[in-house]
């Protein structure tokens, strides 16, 4: 089970069109709590909860790619060990 720490922030954002895609709008006070700005990259996680922003780093990038092949190839024995 995730531990989730939940805080008490929400933010209300609207789904606009950015060129033929579609986007949200970041405030100021959400880049600052991301660490990131104008041009930064940010990581989108899928998580039980939903998605989860996080700013980007490219060593923990490379560590999921890792994780995730190593997931992949052995997909059976990591069902069997949760069982």
């Amino acid at each position: 089970m995730l531990d989730v720490e939940v805080l008490n922030m929400t933010y209300k954002m609207k789904v606009t069109t950015v060129g033929n895609s579609s986007g949200v709008v970041l405030t100021k006070e959400m880049l600052e709590k991301l660490r990131v700005e104008k041009g930064d990259t940010l990581l989108a996680i899928e998580t039980r909860n939903g998605i989860e922003l996080t700013a980007f780093d490219p060593i923990v990038a490379r560590q999921m790619e890792v994780a995730e092949r190593v997931m992949r190839k052995h997909r059976d024995v990591l069902r069997k060990l949760a069982e």
